[in-house]
């Protein structure tokens, strides 16, 4: 088992019998005392972030960890499908794991999988996506002095503020951090 001073970001740790990721780490000596290292980790299961201390010497033990890139097939309830475009083996994702991700899904794209022990735990989606409008209303003539934005349904469902000349059946790109209208793809 590697030593606390191993630890680097992106790895995968059992810590309190719950997979955890590794988003930041601090080798510190302070003064007269002994060395740590000051870990900050998100729980993969519960998303939960937490800052803990190891000791330098102390064992910790990491999972074998594969990214793997995916293709979104389909939605079903509360299952997501995805390919693996190299082997066509399928994976089926439930909702819980996805969350707000959804919104940002069509077919075809691609997503980012993080699997432990051959079982996907995480994704991680693009940082913009492109979308379809299926839904938008017409813009007031004349309504142009500032900056006005007007509510448009995008083809997951997703609602987002546009500019008043978009309309329905225009491709726009989306922010996937805060869900905000980035321009014209």
């Amino acid at each position: 088992m590697p030593a606390a001073n191993d630890l680097r970001k992106g790895q995968v740790i059992k810590f309190n019998g719950e997979p955890h990721l590794i988003m930041e780490t601090q080798h510190r000596t302070p003064g007269n005392l002994r060395a740590f290292v000051q870990v900050k980790m998100r729980n993969l299961r519960y998303g939960k972030s937490l800052e803990q201390r190891f000791n330098s010497p102390d064992p910790v033990e990491v999972l074998p960890t594969d990214r793997r890139t995916l293709e979104f097939s389909y939605a079903d309830r509360d299952s997501f499908s995805f390919m693996d475009p190299e082997t066509f083996e399928t994976f089926e994702l439930n909702a819980a794991m996805i969350g707000d991700a959804k919104y940002y899904l069509v077919a075809n794209g691609k997503a980012e999988v993080l699997f432990i022990n051959e079982a996907p735990v995480t994704i991680d989606i693009p940082s913009s996506v492109t979308l379809k409008i299926t839904e938008s209303s017409e813009g007031i003539k004349g309504d142009t002095a500032s900056n006005v934005q007007k509510p448009a349904t995008c083809e997951t469902g997703l609602v987002v503020q546009v500019p008043l000349f978009i309309k329905a059946g225009e491709i726009i790109k989306v922010s996937t951090a805060d869900g905000s209208y980035l321009g014209r793809a």
